[in-house]
């Protein structure tokens, strides 16, 4: 799986490391300490030193894309595993690292952004793509829903992952909705995340109980 798709892998490694150019390129201009993780009212409340935030973010997300790769690749039923979903998982890390680079330099450098505004769009778009591939993936080890009853069942896999994919999409636009519409706070986001966790669960357990599947 790994030689098929090296075309791929070299370039989400190449994308994955490539806001390190931004912080060459305005490293007079970046601040000693850099501010690296932001919280619900858009300020920062976390910070880490500048060479961390350059090269040890991008490095960092570079090692988790192979080791994703690597453990993806060698599931002990990779053969279920399609090359689209495959592709899907080697491109979360150079999306992550991007995301970071866009919304971390140009507020360190002293520009104003709506950073939960930013995030919440961008979450809800990558639920809605991430929905619309969970009913197509097949049973496997490593991407999925994968609790003890739907690895234990193909059936079960197969109408936990069809809600959960559907469900997923929909709280993806409901998030893009409230991101943009302002209807209920940023903090109330995180209740539809427990809903997106836990009714597939839910659901994958009555139908063992209930159904024997």
């Amino acid at each position: 799986m790994l030689k098929a798709n090296r075309r791929t892998l070299i370039i989400t490694s190449i994308v994955t490391i490539l806001p390190m150019l931004i912080g060459i390129i305005y490293w007079d201009r970046l601040p000693d300490v850099m501010a690296t993780h932001f919280g619900m009212n858009n300020e920062a409340d976390g910070f880490s030193s500048k060479a961390f935030a350059v090269f040890g973010l991008p490095v960092f997300l570079l090692a988790v894309l192979w080791i994703g790769a690597f453990v993806t690749s060698h599931d002990p039923k990779s053969q279920n595993i399609s090359p689209k979903m495959f592709s899907l998982v080697l491109w979360i890390a150079p999306v992550i690292s991007l995301v970071i680079a866009a919304i971390m330099y140009p507020v360190n450098l002293g520009y104003e952004l709506d950073i939960i505004f930013f995030s919440e769009l961008l979450l809800g778009l990558m639920f809605i793509i991430i929905g619309n591939y969970l009913p197509k993936a097949r049973q496997n080890y490593t991407v999925g829903i994968r609790i003890p009853w739907t690895l234990a069942n193909e059936e079960n896999w197969n109408r936990t992952h069809r809600l959960a994919g559907y469900l997923w999409m929909v709280c993806g636009i409901l998030m893009i909705v409230i991101c943009v519409t302002r209807c209920i706070p940023a903090q109330w986001l995180v209740g539809l995340l427990f809903i997106m966790v836990l009714v597939p669960c839910i659901y994958s357990y009555w139908l063992h109980a209930k159904r024997g599947l």
